[in-house]
Protein backbone atom coordinates (compact mmCIF):
# COMPACT_ATOMS: atom_id res chain seq x y z
CA UNK A 1 0.00 0.00 0.00
CA UNK A 2 1.39 3.50 -0.96
CA UNK A 3 2.55 5.59 1.45
CA UNK A 4 0.57 8.96 2.09
CA UNK A 5 1.10 12.61 2.20
CA UNK A 6 -0.16 13.03 5.42
CA UNK A 7 2.22 10.22 6.60
CA UNK A 8 4.95 11.55 5.09
CA UNK A 9 4.79 14.70 6.75
CA UNK A 10 3.94 13.60 9.80
CA UNK A 11 6.99 11.20 9.59
CA UNK A 12 9.32 14.15 8.99
CA UNK A 13 7.77 16.63 11.80
CA UNK A 14 8.64 13.60 14.08
CA UNK A 15 12.34 13.65 12.72
CA UNK A 16 12.85 17.37 12.83
CA UNK A 17 11.53 16.78 17.12
CA UNK A 18 14.16 14.44 17.41
CA UNK A 19 12.15 11.47 16.70
CA UNK A 20 15.48 7.83 16.93
CA UNK A 21 15.03 5.97 13.81
CA UNK A 22 14.27 3.26 12.29
CA UNK A 23 11.40 2.38 14.88
CA UNK A 24 11.10 -1.15 16.48
CA UNK A 25 7.65 -1.67 17.44
CA UNK A 26 4.33 0.73 17.21
CA UNK A 27 2.26 0.27 20.08
CA UNK A 28 -1.10 1.74 20.46
CA UNK A 29 -3.15 2.51 23.74
CA UNK A 30 -6.62 2.57 23.79
CA UNK A 31 -9.25 4.03 26.08
CA UNK A 32 -8.30 4.68 30.11
CA UNK A 33 -4.50 3.79 29.17
CA UNK A 34 -2.61 6.94 29.38
CA UNK A 35 0.04 6.64 31.52
CA UNK A 36 2.88 4.82 28.89
CA UNK A 37 4.41 7.57 27.73
CA UNK A 38 6.48 8.09 30.55
CA UNK A 39 8.28 4.53 30.30
CA UNK A 40 10.00 5.71 27.21
CA UNK A 41 13.34 7.13 27.50
CA UNK A 42 15.26 10.31 25.54
CA UNK A 43 12.40 10.32 23.47
CA UNK A 44 10.21 13.01 21.82
CA UNK A 45 6.59 13.67 21.82
CA UNK A 46 4.37 15.42 19.67
CA UNK A 47 -0.16 16.01 20.55
CA UNK A 48 -2.07 14.17 17.50
CA UNK A 49 -3.37 18.20 16.90
CA UNK A 50 -0.27 18.88 15.26
CA UNK A 51 0.23 15.98 13.12
CA UNK A 52 -1.42 16.01 9.84
CA UNK A 53 -3.90 13.66 8.93
CA UNK A 54 -3.77 12.12 12.97
CA UNK A 55 -7.54 12.51 13.96
CA UNK A 56 -8.71 13.72 18.05
CA UNK A 57 -9.24 11.11 20.77
CA UNK A 58 -12.97 11.10 21.26
CA UNK A 59 -11.80 10.00 25.19
CA UNK A 60 -13.21 12.83 27.18
CA UNK A 61 -10.14 14.63 29.08
CA UNK A 62 -7.50 12.90 26.76
CA UNK A 63 -5.34 14.89 23.98
CA UNK A 64 -3.72 11.86 21.73
CA UNK A 65 0.15 12.17 21.66
CA UNK A 66 2.38 10.31 19.37
CA UNK A 67 5.75 9.75 21.11
CA UNK A 68 9.43 7.89 19.99
CA UNK A 69 11.67 6.39 22.35
CA UNK A 70 13.67 3.86 24.00
CA UNK A 71 11.98 1.38 26.34
CA UNK A 72 13.97 -1.61 27.21
CA UNK A 73 16.49 -1.64 24.12
CA UNK A 74 13.70 -1.33 21.84
CA UNK A 75 12.65 2.12 19.85
CA UNK A 76 9.40 2.44 20.48
CA UNK A 77 6.36 4.67 18.37
CA UNK A 78 3.38 5.01 21.01
CA UNK A 79 0.52 6.39 20.11
CA UNK A 80 -0.83 6.75 23.64
CA UNK A 81 -5.04 7.93 22.80
CA UNK A 82 -7.13 5.78 19.74
CA UNK A 83 -9.86 8.11 18.30
CA UNK A 84 -12.57 5.47 17.05
CA UNK A 85 -15.04 4.87 14.11
CA UNK A 86 -18.08 6.68 16.34
CA UNK A 87 -16.03 9.78 17.19
CA UNK A 88 -14.27 10.22 13.37
CA UNK A 89 -17.37 8.84 11.45
CA UNK A 90 -14.47 6.60 9.46
CA UNK A 91 -13.31 3.32 10.14
CA UNK A 92 -10.06 4.09 8.54
CA UNK A 93 -8.71 7.14 11.40
CA UNK A 94 -6.18 5.32 12.35
CA UNK A 95 -4.34 5.09 8.49
CA UNK A 96 -2.34 7.61 9.11
CA UNK A 97 -0.83 7.18 12.70
CA UNK A 98 -0.10 3.10 11.06
CA UNK A 99 1.37 4.67 7.78
CA UNK A 100 3.20 7.07 9.83
CA UNK A 101 4.52 4.09 12.12
CA UNK A 102 5.58 2.51 8.66
CA UNK A 103 7.40 5.26 7.67
CA UNK A 104 9.30 5.37 10.28
CA UNK A 105 10.17 1.86 10.17
CA UNK A 106 7.81 -0.14 12.26
CA UNK A 107 7.22 -3.78 11.11
CA UNK A 108 4.68 -4.76 14.07
CA UNK A 109 2.52 -3.18 15.67
CA UNK A 110 1.01 -4.00 19.37
CA UNK A 111 -2.40 -3.08 20.57
CA UNK A 112 -3.52 -2.16 24.04
CA UNK A 113 -6.94 -1.90 24.11
CA UNK A 114 -10.02 -2.17 26.90
CA UNK A 115 -13.45 -4.27 26.36
CA UNK A 116 -16.47 -5.20 27.93
CA UNK A 117 -16.63 -9.11 28.85
CA UNK A 118 -18.99 -11.68 27.73
CA UNK A 119 -16.87 -14.43 29.26
CA UNK A 120 -18.01 -15.87 32.18
CA UNK A 121 -14.51 -15.80 34.04
CA UNK A 122 -12.62 -12.94 32.20
CA UNK A 123 -13.24 -10.13 35.07
CA UNK A 124 -13.15 -6.75 35.33
CA UNK A 125 -9.55 -6.05 35.35
CA UNK A 126 -8.41 -9.47 33.84
CA UNK A 127 -6.00 -9.64 30.30
CA UNK A 128 -6.94 -11.47 27.29
CA UNK A 129 -4.82 -11.94 24.31
CA UNK A 130 -6.98 -11.44 21.08
CA UNK A 131 -6.38 -14.54 19.03
CA UNK A 132 -9.19 -13.31 16.16
CA UNK A 133 -12.12 -10.92 15.79
CA UNK A 134 -15.66 -10.86 14.95
CA UNK A 135 -16.63 -7.91 12.52
CA UNK A 136 -20.14 -8.45 10.60
CA UNK A 137 -21.36 -5.23 10.68
CA UNK A 138 -20.98 -4.16 7.00
CA UNK A 139 -17.81 -2.16 7.78
CA UNK A 140 -14.77 -2.26 7.00
CA UNK A 141 -12.15 0.15 7.19
CA UNK A 142 -10.78 -1.12 3.31
CA UNK A 143 -14.03 -0.49 1.78
CA UNK A 144 -13.52 2.30 -0.53
CA UNK A 145 -9.70 1.92 -0.75
CA UNK A 146 -9.43 1.62 -4.59
CA UNK A 147 -5.68 0.81 -5.88
CA UNK A 148 -4.98 -1.17 -3.04
CA UNK A 149 -4.24 -4.56 -2.56
CA UNK A 150 -7.41 -5.11 -0.31
CA UNK A 151 -8.44 -8.16 -0.54
CA UNK A 152 -6.57 -10.60 1.44
CA UNK A 153 -6.76 -13.56 3.96
CA UNK A 154 -6.90 -13.04 7.60
CA UNK A 155 -6.52 -16.03 8.68
CA UNK A 156 -3.60 -15.33 10.53
CA UNK A 157 -4.49 -11.49 11.27
CA UNK A 158 -2.85 -11.89 14.44
CA UNK A 159 0.02 -12.79 14.18
CA UNK A 160 1.34 -16.29 15.79
CA UNK A 161 4.47 -15.38 16.72
CA UNK A 162 3.75 -12.23 18.42
CA UNK A 163 1.06 -14.02 20.42
CA UNK A 164 3.51 -16.88 21.04
CA UNK A 165 6.05 -13.97 22.22
CA UNK A 166 3.42 -12.32 24.38
CA UNK A 167 2.24 -15.23 25.65
CA UNK A 168 6.36 -16.08 26.99
CA UNK A 169 6.44 -12.50 28.21
CA UNK A 170 2.91 -13.06 30.45
CA UNK A 171 4.46 -16.15 32.36
CA UNK A 172 7.67 -14.66 32.82
CA UNK A 173 6.65 -11.55 34.29
CA UNK A 174 3.61 -13.61 36.06
CA UNK A 175 0.91 -11.96 34.55
CA UNK A 176 -2.44 -13.97 34.06
CA UNK A 177 -3.34 -13.82 30.47
CA UNK A 178 -6.41 -15.08 28.91
CA UNK A 179 -6.66 -15.96 25.24
CA UNK A 180 -10.04 -15.01 23.40
CA UNK A 181 -11.82 -13.78 20.22
CA UNK A 182 -12.74 -10.13 20.16
CA UNK A 183 -16.12 -8.76 18.54
CA UNK A 184 -15.55 -5.04 17.42
CA UNK A 185 -18.95 -3.08 18.10
CA UNK A 186 -18.83 0.78 16.51
CA UNK A 187 -20.23 2.70 19.84
CA UNK A 188 -20.58 5.17 21.22
CA UNK A 189 -23.50 3.23 22.82
CA UNK A 190 -22.74 0.01 24.76
CA UNK A 191 -24.43 -3.17 23.39
CA UNK A 192 -27.52 -3.94 24.72
CA UNK A 193 -28.35 -7.59 27.04
CA UNK A 194 -29.47 -9.24 24.01
CA UNK A 195 -26.79 -8.02 21.47
CA UNK A 196 -24.25 -8.74 24.52
CA UNK A 197 -26.06 -12.49 24.51
CA UNK A 198 -25.67 -12.80 20.76
CA UNK A 199 -22.12 -12.06 20.60
CA UNK A 200 -21.73 -14.80 23.19
CA UNK A 201 -23.96 -17.26 21.30
CA UNK A 202 -21.55 -16.15 17.92
CA UNK A 203 -18.17 -17.01 19.78
CA UNK A 204 -17.31 -13.66 21.56
CA UNK A 205 -15.37 -13.33 24.58
CA UNK A 206 -15.22 -9.81 24.65
CA UNK A 207 -16.63 -6.59 22.71
CA UNK A 208 -15.20 -3.38 22.19
CA UNK A 209 -14.85 -0.28 19.68
CA UNK A 210 -11.45 -0.88 18.10
CA UNK A 211 -8.68 -3.20 17.51
CA UNK A 212 -10.42 -5.23 14.46
CA UNK A 213 -10.24 -2.13 12.51
CA UNK A 214 -6.65 -1.23 13.03
CA UNK A 215 -5.78 -4.95 12.92
CA UNK A 216 -7.11 -4.76 9.55
CA UNK A 217 -5.37 -1.74 8.72
CA UNK A 218 -1.82 -2.60 9.65
CA UNK A 219 -2.15 -5.88 7.36
CA UNK A 220 -2.89 -3.94 4.50
CA UNK A 221 0.08 -1.78 5.13
CA UNK A 222 2.80 -4.53 6.24
CA UNK A 223 2.48 -4.45 9.72
CA UNK A 224 2.73 -7.39 11.84
CA UNK A 225 0.19 -7.09 14.28
CA UNK A 226 -1.09 -8.47 17.68
CA UNK A 227 -3.52 -6.86 20.27
CA UNK A 228 -4.46 -7.55 24.10
CA UNK A 229 -7.37 -6.38 25.79
CA UNK A 230 -8.04 -5.50 29.48
CA UNK A 231 -12.14 -6.48 30.68
CA UNK A 232 -13.46 -2.91 31.79
CA UNK A 233 -17.02 -4.49 32.77
CA UNK A 234 -19.17 -7.41 32.44
CA UNK A 235 -22.20 -6.81 30.08
CA UNK A 236 -25.50 -6.96 31.97
CA UNK A 237 -27.88 -9.46 31.01
CA UNK A 238 -24.93 -12.33 30.97
CA UNK A 239 -24.35 -12.47 34.73
CA UNK A 240 -26.18 -10.02 37.78
CA UNK A 241 -23.97 -6.90 37.06
CA UNK A 242 -24.50 -2.93 37.00
CA UNK A 243 -25.23 -1.30 33.49
CA UNK A 244 -21.57 -0.72 31.62
CA UNK A 245 -20.82 3.03 32.38
CA UNK A 246 -17.52 5.42 31.25
CA UNK A 247 -16.87 6.13 34.99
CA UNK A 248 -16.56 1.90 35.20
CA UNK A 249 -14.14 1.57 32.25
CA UNK A 250 -11.99 4.33 33.78
CA UNK A 251 -11.99 2.94 36.73
CA UNK A 252 -11.04 -0.75 35.58
CA UNK A 253 -8.90 0.56 32.99
CA UNK A 254 -6.76 2.59 35.62
CA UNK A 255 -6.41 -0.96 37.23
CA UNK A 256 -5.23 -3.08 34.63
CA UNK A 257 -2.26 -0.25 34.08
CA UNK A 258 0.08 -2.61 36.29
CA UNK A 259 -0.06 -5.67 34.97
CA UNK A 260 -0.14 -4.53 31.27
CA UNK A 261 3.07 -2.12 31.83
CA UNK A 262 4.96 -5.34 33.21
CA UNK A 263 3.46 -7.10 30.45
CA UNK A 264 4.85 -4.83 27.70
CA UNK A 265 8.25 -4.47 29.62
CA UNK A 266 8.99 -8.15 29.85
CA UNK A 267 8.12 -8.57 26.06
CA UNK A 268 9.94 -5.58 25.03
CA UNK A 269 13.08 -7.45 26.54
CA UNK A 270 12.89 -9.86 23.91
CA UNK A 271 12.75 -7.70 21.08
CA UNK A 272 16.45 -7.79 19.57
CA UNK A 273 15.91 -11.30 19.21
CA UNK A 274 13.23 -10.12 16.48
Amino acid sequence: MPMSKNAEQAAALLRTRGAVEPVDFAVLLGFGLGGFSEMLSGGVSVDYAELPGFVAVDEPGVTGRASIGAFEGANVFMLQGQPHFFGAGDPTCMMTPLLTAKALGAKYLLIFATAGSCKADLYPGNLMLVTDHIALFGLNPLIGLTGHDTIFSLHDAYDPRLQRRIKRAAAGAGVPLQEGVFLWATGPTFPTPSEARAARQMGADAIGFGVAPEIILARAIGLRAAGVVAASHIFSGLQASEPPSLAENQKHALAALVPMRRLLRAFMKTADTF
